[in-house]
């Protein structure tokens, strides 16, 4: 395999070398290898640069339609079978807890999760459930190791328990929309609240919490300005995806997004 031409230039070197190596286990095995989870500008950047290997066939799987972070299948091409049609090792993860005066987010239930004794390679898309706590994709090891524990997510003490995929309240599959806006400036903070429907204040204060990613990359500026081509990433709500941008008569932005 030409390790060296796959990394080369690579935004995540150390990550792709480990999906490098798990290809190579499949190619070398014949058998079917499952990576860890990983978040989508890796996922993306591992799909494009292994898409060259002939011999290679890859599919990714997150427990649930649209899911964020994904495993990767790697198997040779000529004996490939479908995600679907494999065991794909995931499991849901129930986090219980009265999270009523203590309201938490995503990150701080993976930070307790981390705590508890979980790897970033085993944790997939995790959702809020109210004041109730969370739910989350793992791999099934994990799951195991945790079920039946106590853990604690900000000042809140919650319990672990295991759960069927089938059990889960899973989040809503969001639909692809095409829409139009016209705005000011093409400020991130300016678009990113149109495309994503939240308060222009509350979307200052995601980019600067680091929430936002702009092309997979965290960026913390909200002044940055975008162009035709760029992805805006918030965990949670999905990705836009700039597809044009026009000045009005009025020296505005007409700007067309895809949301997915």
């Amino acid at each position: 395999m030409p390790r060296h031409e796959l990394l080369a230039g690579s935004a995540h070197p150390q990550e792709l070398e480990a999906v490098i190596a798990a290809a190579e286990q499949g190619l070398r095995s014949w058998e079917p290898v499952w990576t860890d989870f990983m978040d989508g500008g890796l996922r993306e950047e591992a799909e494009q640069r292994l898409a060259a290997l002939a011999e290679l066939d890859l599919a990714s799987w997150g427990g649930f339609p649209g899911a964020e972070r994904r495993r990767l299948l790697l198997q040779r091409r000529e004996t490939a079978l479908a995600a679907n049609a494999l065991p794909s090792g995931l499991v849901g993860l129930e986090i219980s807890g009265n999270f009523l005066f203590d309201q938490a987010e995503r990150a701080d239930f993976r930070s307790g999760l981390l705590a508890a004794g979980a790897s970033q390679g085993d944790l997939g898309d995790i959702w809020l459930r109210g004041d109730r706590g969370a739910q989350a994709i793992v791999t099934a090891s994990l799951a195991a190791a945790l079920d039946g524990l106590g853990a604690s997510v900000r000042s809140v003490e919650v319990r672990l328990e295991m759960r069927p995929l089938e059990q889960l309240q899973l989040p809503a599959e969001r639909q692809p929309r095409r829409f139009q806006t016209v705005e000011a400036s093409l400020r991130l903070d300016a678009v990113a609240s149109a495309g994503f429907g939240l308060a222009r204040n509350r979307m200052v204060e995601k980019i600067r919490q680091g929430k936002v990613r702009l092309n997979w990359q965290p960026i913390s500026s909200p002044s940055r300005l975008l162009q035709k081509g760029d992805r805006v990433q918030l965990e949670g709500r999905g990705e836009l995806r700039i597809e044009a941008v026009e000045p009005t008569k009025r020296e505005r932005w007409r700007i067309a997004i895809l949301r997915c």
